[in-house]
């Protein structure tokens, strides 16, 4: 009977508009990626977008601490009790629904053919129920997490003004667009002190990608160095809830504004691509 609800659901929301998957990615880790990745989904949850993170940073996954909550299952679990995704989906009081790393996620990414299409089966039933769907990947990229990030619509690349955080999302970028050079990347510049400062730094990164990889990169925009945020994690809330009228949830708000502008980061009403790119990549190992 579960089969055939599923089965009659997926035949009710055929040509319905599908997710935008984007993959949340950063050279090197303490820059603040799944802080900014859970303050910009909870932001577009506040504007009525039905949003989903996937927690993928192995062995270091945070999301579920940051919000100072528990889950009952993880990534892990669907895998190991082949459970259904919806079960695994845990949904917060402001909307946001979110899936856990828990531990011993490096078997996703090594995973043998039952589990690929066992994967890829589940992450259909999620597709037409998003508007954005966010994977919080760990700092650089590893031969097998690289798939994911080459499989998404869209990559957000989080980096500081520190040399050698800019060097490192500049390999980074290197080694995905070497292998995707079609993956679009927006820049968002974390940690400023001033806006004079972050705009140089974007700048200079994107000139430097263009300089020697032919590719043009957008930036969403620049957050100020805050107080706010290191609160907002001991006090287990995220700032756009804990102070939404803060300096830095107020430069959330205007990134992203500026962000749904961009018709490119629309929800399309064609399939998406994650699944037969995943496919492809996976194929290719």
């Amino acid at each position: 009977m579960n089969d055939q609800a599923q089965q009659l659901r997926r035949q009710m929301n055929k040509g319905k508009q599908q997710a935008k998957t984007i993959a949340v990615i950063s050279g090197k880790g303490g820059v603040g990626k799944s802080n900014i990745t859970l303050n910009v989904a909870i932001d577009l949850v506040n504007r009525g977008k039905k949003v989903l993170i996937f927690d993928l940073d192995i062995g270091m996954g945070n999301i579920d601490i940051l919000l100072g909550l528990q889950s009952k299952y993880s990534i892990v679990d669907m895998f190991d009790q082949h459970l259904p995704i919806e079960e695994v989906i845990e949904t917060t009081s402001t909307g946001l629904s979110y899936i856990t790393a828990g531990s011993g996620l490096t078997d996703l990414f090594q995973m043998n053919e039952e589990k690929i299409h066992f994967f890829l089966d589940q992450f259909k039933h999620v597709l037409d129920r998003y508007d954005f769907i966010f994977f919080d990947m760990g700092a650089g990229a590893t031969k097998e997490s690289l798939f994911y990030i080459l499989s998404a619509d869209e990559c957000f690349v989080v980096t500081t003004p520190e040399p050698t955080s800019m060097m490192d999302a500049y390999a980074i970028i290197k080694h995905v667009h070497s292998r995707n050079n079609d993956l679009p990347f927006y820049l968002i510049m974390n940690r400023v002190l001033t806006k004079k400062e972050g705009k140089i730094a974007t700048e200079r990164l994107k000139r430097v990608v263009y300089q020697f990889l032919k590719k043009d990169m957008m930036s969403l925009g620049q957050l100020s160095y805050d107080k706010i945020v290191s609160q907002a994690v001991s006090k287990q809330t995220p700032f756009v809830i804990s102070d939404p009228k803060s300096t830095i949830a107020k430069e959330i708000h205007d990134l992203m504004s500026d962000y749904l502008t961009d018709p490119d980061a629309k929800p399309s009403v064609l399939q998406s691509g994650f699944i037969s790119k995943l496919k492809k990549f996976i194929k290719e190992r």
